[in-house]
């Protein structure tokens, strides 16, 4: 169409890439292989950066490597603070304004050490863009760390849920799709179904409303890997238990109470790595998925793995 020529396309193979498939034509997507490619971790970043991303922009800049030197610390801390990705788009950009400070700096004949530093980081970048170290200080009723998979990779997810006086209604807010909003009905509908073998008095139900609210409002939130995160929240208030702050969990529920297995678990549990917490909350059928991650990425935390949600009581409650 565009040459005006005769092409023959039966030998040729299209490749499309995509951060999300939820904006692809359903038609389309049914006619394509969909390949997974995970996001890459901090090592991997680093790598990168040393070896190609780094290398390349000193070139691209007119510059020798003499000329500028870029320590391991500065790489890691403009990774963690000025990128929220799965890729190095946003890294390289970070590293070419980099460079560009220090090529000003040579135009104009200024006095300069060849490595920098990380202190320079919030002249040359500006402030801190990213948080990937969010984390709870203490044990707190109704607050719960969830992990969650987005298009950066993985996160941590908070959520809040508390009771206030009324007549049993729930309330969600956050931003929330549908799938996340059937999640949290689930879990209250589980929670009034099996009040009595949980410890907890029917009338609160009728007398009390209860609210869920997942921090980040302006960030669309759906899934639904946040069953078991959003019941332990209930729970933790209807029985005026704390939530142990080391935990992060993640899995789908069903009515019957059963956790299913969910995806992204190599993403996830590097988030919790960054987020410095110890355990991690899956579905038994999740099992298989840790065997897929490398032992050096499980250093420092222990999987507890579970078929029912009634195991979360006297797993994550103080």
């Amino acid at each position: 169409n565009y040459l005006d020529l005769d092409y023959d396309l039966s030998k040729v193979m299209f490749l499309a890439t995509a951060n999300t498939l939820n904006t692809i034509q359903p038609a389309l997507i049914d006619r394509m292989e969909i390949i997974n490619i995970p996001g890459y971790i901090h090592e991997e970043k680093l790598n990168i950066a040393k070896k190609h991303l780094i290398p390349k922009q000193i070139t691209e800049h007119g510059m020798k490597k003499t000329q500028i030197s870029i320590p391991d610390t500065v790489i890691s801390s403009v990774i963690n603070n000025y990128t929220r990705e799965s890729g190095v788009r946003q890294l390289e950009k970070m590293i070419a304004k980099i460079i560009r400070y220090r090529a000003v700096q040579l135009a104009k004949e200024e006095s300069y050490s060849k490595a920098i530093k990380v202190d320079e980081l919030q002249k040359i970048l500006g402030l801190p863009i990213a948080d990937h170290y969010l984390h709870l200080e203490q044990d707190t009723i109704g607050v719960v760390a969830g992990l969650a998979w987005t298009s950066v990779g993985g996160e941590i997810l908070f959520i809040e849920a508390s009771i206030s006086k009324g007549k049993g209604n729930l309330t969600l807010t956050g931003n929330l799709g549908d799938v996340m909003k059937e999640s949290a009905t689930l879990a209250y509908e589980y929670l009034k179904a099996h009040a009595d073998t949980l410890n907890i008095d029917n009338s609160l139900f009728e007398n009390y409303n209860l609210h869920i609210h997942v921090p980040e409002g302006a960030t669309p939130k759906d899934g639904p890997s946040a069953g078991v995160t959003m019941f332990t929240a209930m729970l933790s208030v209807f029985l005026k238990r704390k939530v142990n702050s080391k935990f992060a969990m993640t899995g789908e529920i069903t009515l019957r109470g059963k956790v299913l297995p969910v995806g992204g678990i190599r993403e996830k549990i590097l988030a919790a790595k960054r987020s410095k917490i110890t355990d991690i909350i899956l579905s038994k059928e999740n099992e298989k998925d840790i065997l897929d991650v490398k032992p050096e990425y499980l250093e420092g935390i222990k999987f507890h793995y579970i078929n029912d949600m009634i195991e979360l009581v006297d797993l994550v409650l103080v």
